[in-house]
């Protein structure tokens, strides 16, 4: 038997998933940990930690994200520059009001991924915006892990896949 078994082009293929912060009612942390597997590609039968096979994230409305608790006041954010008494401390609030919700996302998922070389790569596939629009609608395959791109002959049976094929020709017919 073959070691190559299931290692084709098509499985290592990357698709975008598109999660939408506002719409979803999960916690900055659990939706950080979803966005984190899907970078590296843990949803995947090919999964191999020392390979790269992990699909893209658009995600939209950052400006809205959800914690629990007091987080957005008390969580401290820590950087260093190596120089003695250079220790910087901010808090998520801050944070948010300077750099947006996007970079509190980019923070939260970069902790969840392994430190190793694939990090900052895995990392780049992550596109975060602050509102509801974005330049990736073309690439979108998946919403909330609902395939919304099929084949052009294939009928959905519920009308919301009908009405997202609708609005994906509209926005394709009025950008041209």
């Amino acid at each position: 038997m073959s070691q190559n078994l299931g290692r084709t082009s098509l499985a290592y293929s990357r698709s975008w998933h598109l999660i939408d912060m506002g719409a979803d009612e999960r916690s900055l942390g659990r939706i950080a940990t979803s966005i984190a597997i899907t970078l590296m590609g843990k949803h995947k039968p090919i999964y191999d930690p020392s390979t790269d096979c992990g699909d893209y994230v658009v995600a939209v409305g950052c400006h809205d994200l959800h914690t629990t608790g007091k987080k957005k006041e008390k969580k401290k954010y820590y950087s260093h520059s190596t120089r003695p008494g250079r220790l910087q401390e901010i808090t998520m609030e801050r944070m948010m009001a300077k750099y947006g919700g996007a970079e509190v996302l980019r923070k939260a998922v970069s902790g969840m991924l392994p430190k190793n070389r694939l990090r900052d790569v895995r990392l780049a596939r992550l596109k975060a915006f602050e509102g509801p629009g974005h330049p990736y609608k073309k690439n979108i395959v998946k919403l909330n892990d609902i395939t919304i791109r099929t084949a052009e002959t294939e009928k959905s049976e519920t009308p919301v896949m009908d009405a997202i094929k609708i609005e994906l020709k509209t926005e394709d017919g009025a950008s041209l």
